[in-house]
């Protein structure tokens, strides 16, 4: 399969992500600029961390109207897989791809560290590796990481089983001491209805290998690939 990395102006993670397919898991991918028109037949799309166009007005909100975003939108709207990490989920929620918006977070301090998430959804094309439960310990880097939706709609994202990844502690319980951005319900990834678009504040791409501490994030990527060798959900 192919993947491809979006580089924004800002973009700080897209060698990470890049480096991770293909080193990692020897997969093909390459990058796509801001201002291309076209993805080039890539299977599945990373819209990496970083701080897009500085993240001025708010995080994602000018990225969203980038040349290639129409392109990310089309693709994903005729069910082609889309994962944004970190400021990439930002990007998904300004464009209306996924629910949600993002606030400040709590501490209003930017956080740079490994968390622990629990998998609350594995019929996924980014989680049919994992275990229902399982807990990753993958890191976060982000200030703006404090998830929030209505009441209404978190009715709707957990009646859709939406909800991907929610904080938690090492045991996998839902502890406010370990809600390190203040999200609502503890919320790190949800996905879209159909489920090919994928949002995610922490970053596995930095979790891919045991010498970063943590190769927990290889999950996901393997996911991915496990989903493109012929399982469909």
């Amino acid at each position: 399969m192919k993947f491809g990395v979006i580089t924004f102006p800002g973009s700080n993670c897209d060698y990470d992500c890049y480096r991770a397919v293909k080193d990692v898991l020897k997969e093909e991918v390459e990058f796509l600029w801001h201002n291309d028109t076209s993805l080039n037949g890539c299977d599945c799309v990373i819209l990496p961390g970083g701080f897009s166009y500085g993240d001025y007005l708010r995080t994602g909100a000018i990225a969203r109207f980038s040349l290639i975003m129409k392109e990310v939108k089309r693709f994903a709207n005729y069910g082609g897989a889309v994962i944004g990490i970190c400021n990439g989920f930002q990007i998904l929620l300004e464009s209306g791809l996924l629910p949600g918006a993002m606030l400040k977070n709590k501490s209003l301090r930017f956080i740079c560290k490994y968390v622990y998430i629990r998998v609350e959804n594995v019929d996924t094309p980014y989680t049919n590796k994992c275990k229902k439960g399982q807990v990753l310990k993958i890191p976060i880097a982000h200030s703006d990481g404090n998830y929030y939706i209505s009441e209404k709609w978190l009715k709707e994202l957990k009646k859709q089983n939406q909800i991907v990844f929610r904080y938690c502690d090492l045991d996998g319980n839902l502890d406010i001491r370990f809600n390190p951005n203040g999200a609502f319900d503890f919320i790190a990834g949800i996905k879209n209805k159909q489920g090919n678009v994928l949002g995610m504040m922490p970053h596995p791409e930095r979790a891919s290998e045991k010498v970063l501490g943590s190769a927990d994030g290889r999950y996901i990527f393997e996911s991915i690939v496990e989903y493109f060798r012929g399982k469909r959900f």
